[in-house]
């Protein structure tokens, strides 16, 4: 008889905790004053843990704190007090701390979108959609878009997206899958390449000095797998052409079928209001941009006279201070939104208010997952996983030019398999970052990293924003991750070699500029290919 999947997960954690409590009295030190597992391999041990659990149980939060624990229990050579105050001081309070302003300008962000999803912007956009959009290709054009428009965050887009377009796609038999597949392909894609978004702001805690902004802008351009999505998207559009289970369900769309299948939708959340304009959905994002942009400028000394990087953008961006900005920028928009919306009669003052707390609702499980993976770079440092990482791959060679492409794999398996991207590379870019492989080739490793997160969060059932892509498109869930996995993996497959071509390029001088091109054409080439291999298969028949 199988074990229900909530005991199992029990099971399985309880018998983590009590292999951690038998190695913490069979292996303890007597020595009290410095861990003997400092820079050993004991210190990638607490992440290994975290993986290991979250790959068994799905479930990440849990994993990442029993991951802690280990981490703490190493560092204090398990004496369990000195252990239970690294948990809480240098790891729990550490955190909370250190993503303080992280935290704020999340919940800042949530109560922008449940303001927006209430003035009724985001259905006014659809209403445009449907009287000026003509063709099928317009139509999907449109979709991607909008989820382009709404990359402040990817749970705001799968809300927004997938119930403003279903009338639109309907019209013109687009099936419920692909929708879905272009509703997931604008979410954390977009997200992760748009510097004022909260996927940014999660990337940036990672990343030490104050540079996680600077590191996080430098990283876009190889973040192959998030842009080659965009290329795909558009040009499968233009093409014309669907491949796979995605080709079968187009072909029933045409005939009738478009695959809907009814959700539970909270409809409270997104207004629909007889004044609301396309603009206002475009012009509180666009004073949002504006005013993180001018924010980052601003710490980062662009506007005082006696800064070092007075009226220099490259230097004030590169020693911005994101943490502090962010919420600073965010909180001067929300105030604008809020006054806006009012002026327009779109919302009132008592509807603003309560967006707050819905909005600090909304990014809980962002909150606890950064908390959590905070905690655990910080014990794994404490343990000298850099010194130990660092010392494996000083006779490394010419296998760090594909170092890159092997954390890209690793990053799709971790994230698919647990859901979390979050989770994910807050697990992977300490420990990269920790590595001294030069400033270019970090800069690649880190970006392969969020790429493989993505990827994997695109591809895994499980993943929040998967489902969540197959609820706002009305489509059944197993057809949306079916139809969608052969194209998530043509474009893991074109992003795997070109980390492989970036990781060797940058070591001759040929750096994203050379890469990325590369990248495009490989895309659009293999699409080629697979349509050409598609028509023939069809065309055998025929001559038969």
């Amino acid at each position: 008889m199988k074990l229900d999947r909530r005991l199992r997960n029990l099971i399985i954690i309880a018998l983590a905790l009590i292999a951690v409590v038998v190695l913490a009295i069979t292996l303890r030190a007597d020595s009290a004053d410095a861990s003997p597992y400092y820079a050993t391999f004991m210190s990638l041990v607490p992440p290994i843990i975290a993986i290991g659990l979250a790959l068994l149980t799905k479930e990440v939060y849990s994993s990442l704190f029993v991951g802690v624990l280990a981490g703490a229990l190493f560092h204090a050579d398990f004496n369990v007090i000195k252990a239970m105050d690294a948990v809480t001081n240098d790891g729990l309070i550490t955190a909370i701390a250190d993503t303080a302003g992280i935290f704020a300008f999340l919940v800042i962000l949530g109560a922008i979108v449940i303001l927006l999803n209430k003035a009724g912007g985001s259905k006014a956009f659809g209403k445009w959609a449907q009287t000026h959009v003509k063709t099928r290709v317009g139509a999907i054009l449109a979709t991607f878009v909008l989820g382009v428009l709404i990359f402040v965050d990817d749970y705001f887009n799968c809300l927004t997206v997938g119930s403003v377009m279903r009338p639109v796609s309907d019209t013109h038999k687009i099936s419920r899958a692909k929708l879905a597949y272009i509703i997931d392909a604008t979410a954390a894609p977009i997200c992760m390449i748009a510097p004022v978004s909260s996927w940014a702001a999660a990337v940036v805690d990672y990343v030490e000095d104050g540079q996680g902004l600077s590191y996080f802008i430098r990283a876009i351009p190889y973040n192959f797998y998030s842009l080659l999505t965009i290329v795909f998207v558009i040009a499968i559009a233009l093409m014309g052409f669907d491949y796979g289970k995605m080709a079968s369900a187009e072909l029933a769309a045409q005939a009738g079928d478009l695959g809907a299948e009814e959700h539970e939708e909270n409809t409270e959340e997104h207004g629909e209001n007889e004044r609301a304009r396309v603009l206002d959905l475009v012009l509180p994002i666009c004073t949002l941009i504006v005013s993180c942009v001018l924010a980052l400028l601003y710490v980062g000394g662009f506007f005082a006279k006696d800064s070092e990087y007075y009226m220099s953008l490259t230097g004030a961006f590169g020693d911005t201070d994101a943490t502090v900005a962010l919420p600073w920028g965010s909180l001067i928009a929300l105030i604008l939104i809020i006054v806006y919306l009012m002026a327009r009669r779109l919302i009132t003052f008592k509807t603003s208010m309560e967006a707050i707390p819905k909005g600090f609702i909304a990014m809980v499980p962002a909150i606890l997952i950064l908390t959590l993976a905070t905690s655990l770079k910080n014990v794994t440092g404490l343990l000298g996983s850099d010194v130990f990482v660092e010392g494996l791959l000083e006779n490394a060679g010419a296998l760090k030019l594909f170092l890159p492409a092997i954390i890209f794999v690793i990053a799709c398996f971790l994230a698919f398999a647990t859901g979390t991207s979050w989770g994910t590379f807050g697990i992977l870019i300490p420990i990269v970052l920790a590595v001294d492989l030069g400033a270019e080739l970090s800069i690649i490793a880190m970006s392969a990293c969020l790429a493989g997160a993505v990827c994997g969060d695109h591809c895994s059932p499980i993943s929040d924003t998967t489902i969540m892509a197959s609820a706002g498109a009305q489509c059944n869930h197993v057809q949306h991750v079916s139809t969608q996995l052969p194209y998530a993996i043509t474009v893991a497959a074109v992003s795997f070699v070109c980390y492989i071509i970036a990781g060797v390029a940058q070591s001759v001088g040929l750096y994203w500029w050379f890469s990325l091109p590369f990248g495009m054409v490989l895309m659009v080439a293999t699409l080629f290919g697979i349509r050409f291999v598609q028509n023939k298969k069809q065309a055998l028949p025929a001559e038969k």
